[in-house]
């Protein structure tokens, strides 16, 4: 730069030549792409041969030409001379493949429009969709989505599907011509066909990474023998399900050194936004490789990935799921989807998407916090109704219905606390929540100073956790069976929690998956060791406790204390508890991958319930609209209310979401003033005790 300013040619411009490379970067060349001639002089003519000659005699003669017609070293060798250039025509019938990602580099440009265009095409792109009608679903102009999809041709990233050019056609010597625009994969159809009864599922994964070579990069070259479309899967484009995940999950795949090739599906999975059924085999082969252990922090990376390949397992092809006539024979083919590259579309051009290819939405639990989760009604959706339901204010909602909870404290943007609220006073460890961030416990000794710190940018969520340290946590899941619903109260038996009765008339828990995490402050388990129970008894140990299960790096999971845990040790005979020591801490919908055994429960309720049935999914259709209303509602009336008992100020809910920063980043309002739950009872705090203004019982019985 010092020596471009010191120039006396700094203030002229360049020439296009002096800009352009010297020679053009060496590509593949399909045979499908059209040659064009360049600006070719007297003097370049006398430095071809003659084979290179007569190609340009017959590209000036008769017009552009496929490049499958003519030779191929000689068409390699005019375009790195600069004496021709090349087309990659697309029409509008053509259908592309994506396959996994290889040598791909993510260079993100805020405020490029193309570059923008190009990653929404990524995400929204199937192989059953041509370009025509993508550029109809996304509401683009034809030519734009064409341009876009030339340029992935030609850097790599994908291909045009089917017979794209006669062999007759073809130079012979583009017969034994390498092409690197296959999909990798030595997968028999018939293997993908998987039950999740017994140990056959089991059996048949091993099988699958039987049938795969021992994979490096020059080995998958090797073994490279055909593309998806030569699978004997039933013909026809079928609606599939879809898997909705965030980016946590592809930060997990990359780290780790989990599996030799993992990382280029996991840098699909977050550029493309995608990845589908036809690539899935090959990325089952993957998982099906990594270790069941590892060390420290990283245990967690093993774990949701072998998670992840449990879920694909069972949510792909798996005709147990429901027994509809719609229904294929097979079950339904399966795509994963990214949460964030779906919200880069438009509401309704992301409607549209999942309306054109997808029957049923899962997603995973918990979704990050900084993402908005997708709202969907039709089709159906396994997961947050919408965004407030994966928020803190679920949380309130639940503690307001059922009068249980731990003490909460939600501050606003910009309270300072001089010191911290009596409630407290007697817990060892807080979990708090920045608002649009993971939780994370932190000791109640050094969090003041951070809690002043964070409330300068956002609003926060204290919440007591443990009084003799970390509080102990449980995760109920649900769908309920008959038999959890019976017998006495006992750790291993929370479905009879009475927090947990009044949450299953209030909110649908028949026909939507997912857990409840039930928290006991007063366990002294949790002091030594970061345990997590399952409801099933058996006791598994989770890294749930002490930190977000969701691998937030928030600033006050910096200062929890690491705990060792001793995942080969057994549990501990169970301590006698009473129900009045446990409270819900949260609710979350869809399908865990954080615990092996939660994801194994979860899955076997949601086809024992037949949650993907028809009749299912239209209760759940009806229960969804009626919880977003009624989340919604509590919502509002908490806003409205503030505004109304300050006198001082006359804004009203309507002027306040016209204010700036009065919604996050993920859509969900923010609170206007403080609030607390104590003793079952949700108020407004104004920094005394006890607080002064209590939600009224009109409004506690509309919005029963």
């Amino acid at each position: 730069m010092n020596q471009c300013r010191s120039s006396k040619k700094f203030f002229r411009r360049k020439t296009a030549r002096d800009l352009l490379p010297v020679k053009p970067v060496e590509i593949s060349v399909e045979p499908w792409w059209v040659v064009q001639s360049g600006y070719i002089t007297e003097d370049d003519i006398k430095i071809c041969s003659l084979a290179e000659k007569k190609a340009i005699d017959k590209i000036i003669d008769s017009g552009p030409q496929l490049a499958g017609s003519l030779e191929h070293n000689v068409v390699h060798s005019l375009y790195y001379k600069g004496f021709i250039y090349l087309d990659v025509p697309i029409s509008d019938d053509s259908c592309i493949a994506v396959p996994p990602l290889e040598g791909f580099v993510m260079n993100r440009l805020q405020g490029d429009y193309f570059e923008t265009l190009l990653y929404k095409i990524f995400v929204s792109i199937d192989e059953h969709t041509n370009v025509a009608e993508l550029a109809n679903v996304l509401e683009i102009d034809l030519s734009l989505v064409k341009n876009a999809v030339s340029v992935y041709c030609r850097l790599g990233f994908a291909h045009k599907k089917g017979q794209v050019i006669n062999p007759d056609q073809l130079h012979p010597t583009w017969r034994n011509a390498p092409s690197v625009h296959r999909l990798k994969t030595t997968m028999d159809p018939q293997k993908m066909l998987l039950s999740w009864e017994g140990g056959e599922n089991k059996n048949n994964a091993h099988e699958l990474a039987s049938s795969a070579t021992d994979t490096d990069s020059a080995s998958q070259e090797d073994q490279d023998t055909g593309s998806v479309s030569s699978l004997s899967m039933p013909s026809g484009h079928t609606k599939r399900i879809a898997f909705l995940f965030d980016s946590t999950l592809t930060a997990f795949l990359m780290m780790g050194n989990l599996s030799p090739n993992l990382k280029s599906h996991a840098v699909t999975m977050f550029e493309v936004g995608k990845l589908s059924d036809e690539t899935l085999d090959s990325f089952l082969v993957e998982l099906e490789k990594v270790q069941s252990t590892g060390e420290g922090e990283a245990q967690r990376y093993f774990d949701h990935a072998l998670t992840l390949r449990n879920t694909v397992l069972f949510l792909r092809h798996n005709k147990n799921l429901a027994s509809d006539p719609e229904q294929p024979n097979n079950g339904f083919p399966l795509d994963l989807l990214r949460c964030e590259s779906l919200l880069g579309l438009d509401p309704a051009t992301c409607s549209r998407v999942l309306n054109k290819n997808y029957s049923l939405l899962v997603s995973m639990a918990p979704l990050s916090n900084e993402i908005r989760p997708i709202s969907s009604c039709t089709p159906q959706h396994l997961g947050p109704a919408i965004p407030e339901v994966s928020s803190i204010w679920f949380k309130l909602y639940i503690y307001h219905i059922t009068g249980q909870g731990p003490p909460s404290l939600l501050l606003s943007k910009g309270t300072r606390l001089r010191k911290l609220p009596d409630v407290f006073q007697g817990y060892d460890r807080l979990l708090i929540t920045s608002w649009g961030h993971d939780p994370g416990v932190v000791p109640t000794s050094s969090v003041l100073t951070m809690l002043n710190d964070a409330l300068t940018h956002s609003a926060v969520l204290i919440q007591g956790h443990g009084i003799y340290g970390i509080g102990e946590t449980v995760h109920v899941t649900f769908p309920f069976d008959e038999a959890e619903l019976k017998g006495e109260f006992s750790r291993g038996n929370m479905g009879v929690h009475k927090a947990v009765k009044t949450m299953r008339e209030r909110v649908d828990m028949e026909h939507l998956c997912g857990y409840v995490s039930m928290l006991n402050p007063y366990s002294r388990q949790a002091s030594n060791r970061r345990l997590s129970v399952d409801s099933d008894g058996k006791g598994e140990s989770e890294l749930t406790s002490g930190s977000d299960v969701n691998g937030s790096t928030e600033s006050f999971e910096l200062v929890v204390e690491e705990v060792p845990v001793d995942l080969g040790a057994k549990q501990s005979p169970e301590v006698a508890t009473t129900e009045e020591e446990w409270v819900p801490l949260e609710v979350c919908f869809g399908i865990p991958l954080f615990s092996s055994v939660l994801n194994r429960n979860i899955c076997k309720k949601i086809a024992s319930h037949g949650l993907c049935g028809k009749e299912s999914l239209e209760k759940l259709l009806h229960s969804s609209r009626k919880l977003s209303l009624q989340v919604l509602s509590f919502v509002q009336s908490f806003q409205e209310s503030v505004s109304a008992v300050d006198s001082a100020s006359d804004t009203s809910i309507s002027s306040l979401t016209s204010q700036p920063g009065f919604f996050g980043d993920t859509g969900v309002p923010l609170p206007a003033k403080n609030l607390i739950f104590k003793d079952g009872i949700l108020s407004e705090w104004n920094g005394r005790s006890p607080s002064s203004i209590q939600i009224s019982v009109s409004q506690k019985e509309q919005l029963d």
